[in-house]
């Protein structure tokens, strides 16, 4: 009962009766989808939510800095095995920060195994959310070892949130649900206003029509790693004629520039490095065709399909089986085509190159959809109730208290 003190007659920790929720973000800064849609969320919680986010990163020491609206607490980072951060210090840094917020839901962003542990050595008290962004796809040799702990401890969470139906469906590494658990599906959201016409992204949009040339341009976006596809895309411009800009880094710069070099297409492929946040909607405007040409399952989403289609682009992207399928619409707000197939890749961005008013009939359509389907408030807002719900249920999982 000791762990219950300070805890009023809504179940919510505190005297002031807001909702204390740890978030488990795994990384802070530039890194992938999954710290962008966090930063997202996070950055839209209602007052009646006070959120901390405990990340590993790659600083000397704990810090912690607010902005917009919640706390960032950030542990040393030393090295990264299997993608799984080693920071040592974050099970007993999660354990002073509930001392001093006295927590009443701990969210996950699985895969983490860090997170799962850091969770663990929270009181049983503390209601488990996990939001599922992808099956473990690349360390099958590490799976093979974790998959139990794995499947426990996800039997025990309150509530699991996918982003897309086929989080669940095609998941094979989500456990059955038991009685106890609430599962819902709620999909990414992005802020419609930091897409909209502006005289910042006007500017630069400009600016970026005045350095392209007269061909066609199409427009990629992601890190710089293996299952991103930007091999497969690169060789389609062989055959393609128009002029390909890449945004973004990570391991593979290197020889994606290589690589564009050994198949003769250097000359109209363009290497942009980060782009900035803010500055990202104005590539999308000056672009003709966004691809997402990733290539394994590890993809389950797709962040920047949402981003071209909020600024009307058509989305050329590959059927994996995944959550992507659901987010851009085969013939309608863009073209999908198998992974790794590199002319049917190119046949579908010339498809697009060629047909204006398919390319706006698409754009269009697209644009529609993020209103209507991957509105960040919808996210927000159904992500809160998840929560509301949770702590309204009696803790009957494996975890209870």
């Amino acid at each position: 009962m000791e762990e219950m003190r300070g805890r009023n007659d809504s179940g919510l920790s505190g005297c002031d009766g807001r909702l204390k929720v740890l978030h488990l973000g795994k990384y802070d800064g530039d890194v992938g989808g999954i710290e962008r849609h966090v930063r997202a969320l996070l950055g839209g919680m209602p007052p009646e939510v006070e959120v901390v986010n405990l990340v590993a990163n790659d600083c000397a020491a704990t810090d912690e800095h607010r902005a917009k609206g919640y706390t960032t607490v950030r542990v040393a980072n030393y090295a990264s095995l299997a993608s799984v951060a080693l920071a040592p210090s974050m099970p007993s840094v999660a354990r002073k920060l509930h001392r001093k917020h006295q927590f009443d839901i701990v969210h996950l962003h699985f895969p983490d195994p860090l997170g799962h542990l850091t969770a663990m050595t929270l009181p049983r008290s503390v209601r488990r959310v996990i939001s599922w962004h992808s099956d473990i796809v690349k360390q099958q040799w590490a799976l093979g070892l974790y998959a139990p702990f794995l499947r426990r401890f996800v039997r025990g969470a309150d509530a699991v949130i996918g982003a897309t139906p086929q989080h669940f469906s095609k998941s094979t590494q989500i456990p059955l649900a038991p009685a106890h658990q609430l599962r819902e599906v709620i999909p990414y959201g992005i802020d419609g206003a930091a897409f909209a016409v502006s005289t910042e992204s006007v500017s630069l949009r400009d600016q970026l029509q005045l350095e392209r040339s007269t061909r066609g341009l199409i427009f990629t976006v992601g890190r710089h790693v293996y299952y991103k596809g930007f091999e497969t895309l690169i060789r389609a411009m062989q055959t393609i004629d128009a002029d390909l800009w890449i945004g973004g880094r990570g391991p593979l710069t290197s020889s994606l520039k290589q690589l564009a070099t050994d198949v003769g297409v250097a000359h109209k492929v363009k290497f942009l490095g980060f782009i900035p946040d803010q500055c990202l909607p104005a590539y999308y405007e000056a672009c003709d065709v966004f691809c997402m040409p990733s290539v394994e399952r590890a993809e389950q989403f797709g962040l920047v399909q949402l981003e071209a289609m909020a600024c009307g682009k058509p989305v050329v992207t590959t059927r994996l089986g995944t959550g992507v399928e659901f987010v851009t619409l085969d013939d309608v707000t863009g073209i999908l085509v198998p992974p790794k197939d590199v002319d049917a890749l190119a046949n579908a961005l010339r498809t697009l190159l060629d047909d204006a008013e398919l390319r706006t009939r698409m754009g269009s359509a697209g644009k529609k959809r993020v209103k209507l389907v991957f509105s960040l408030e919808q996210m927000i807002r159904k992500t809160v109730d998840v929560y509301h719900r949770v702590l309204a249920s009696a803790p009957t999982g494996p975890h209870a208290g």
